[in-house]
């Protein structure tokens, strides 16, 4: 019966999708992209949420194993969970049995209760599910419900089966080993997934690669240098990032970890020694380092404003 549900929902997204365009709607369509093995990336579009992408903007991990597929997050809704379904099973006719979900923005983890529905079990650390419900209420009320009109509904918080205690995890799930390990950087409770057979880690949004990555109030570029540290200490062959095609270190240094690097150790240290914000932000507004990255003018000082205010403060 859970099958024919999905199978029945599927169906439903796919006239809708047809009719979007029929009216000329662009609308996107996931794919699970091969990254290495049986391990695949559906790679969401860079640009803002909107109706079309269903507010699907973010990278999506798919772990194909002989007892079923593992989901690396599980998108921002109900709407979106036969999206993700239809992807993955253009590469498995394994059903999707865990989620395992690695962030606490909006659109990693609001799919919990369609893939539940299921019969998929979700895995978080206790620090995500903590930070999740205390985001839960601006999630339901904000950007997405605002983008995706209709397409939200019968969407609602739901949270993880099994809860992993401390900062770090090893799990094993349909004989493939997981080591997660908390980054606190973009949310408080956000993590990174690293296989260590096939060598990829999935950084949620610790890193962003082809667009900026955004400080929020309540983000923590500290932490973000010191996991990125740990995770150059680890130095995958494959990293699918949290925004972004898929990469390799190179790429996430120069695109996420020497950004963190700037806002910590110019920009904080600027704010430790009690330089004037204003006289700071002016003499890095043009970084030429970074602004080859999608949404530089919109981020860029934003995020030199939001990182030298928490300074400040320390």
């Amino acid at each position: 019966m859970q099958r024919l549900t999905a199978l029945l929902a599927v169906t439903l997204a796919l006239l809708i999708t047809t009719l979007g365009h029929a009216a000329g709607e662009t609308v996107y369509q996931p794919t699970a992209e091969p990254v290495t093995g049986s391990v695949y990336a559906i790679i969401g579009p860079t640009d803002a949420r909107t109706y079309e992408n269903h507010g699907m903007n973010a990278n999506y991990g798919v772990i194909v194993t002989d007892e079923g597929v593992i989901l690396i997050d599980a998108g921002p809704g109900a709407f979106s969970g036969p999206y993700i379904e239809r992807a993955v099973a253009k590469v498995s006719d394994q059903p999707i049995r865990w989620v395992v979900n690695i962030g606490v923005q909006d659109h990693r983890w609001l799919g919990n209760d369609y893939f539940q529905q299921q019969g998929a079990e979700v895995i978080a650390f206790e620090q995500t599910v903590e930070s999740q419900k205390a985001f839960a209420e601006q999630h339901m009320e904000g950007r997405l419900p605002e983008a995706l009109g209709e397409r939200f509904d019968g969407t609602k918080p739901a949270y993880a089966d099994r809860v992993l205690d401390g900062e770090s995890a090893s799990i094993t799930l349909g004989g493939t080993e997981i080591e997660l390990s908390l980054t606190n950087a973009h949310f408080p409770g956000d993590a990174m997934a690293y296989l260590p057979e096939s060598d990829v880690v999935f950084t949620g949004d610790l890193v962003y690669v082809d667009r900026m990555l955004g400080i929020h109030p309540w983000s923590n570029p500290r932490n973000g240098l010191e996991a990125f540290a740990r995770l150059e200490a680890t130095d995958p062959d494959h990293v699918v990032p949290g925004h972004g095609r898929v990469s390799d270190m190179e790429r996430a240094r120069r695109d996420s970890g020497d950004y963190y690097d700037f806002l910590v150790n110019t920009v904080g240290e600027a704010a430790r020694n009690f330089e004037a914000m204003s006289d700071v932000m002016n003499a890095n507004d043009d970084l030429e380092a970074f602004k080859h990255l999608e949404h530089y003018d919109s981020w860029h000082r934003t995020n030199m404003n939001r990182t030298f205010i928490l300074f400040e403060g320390m």
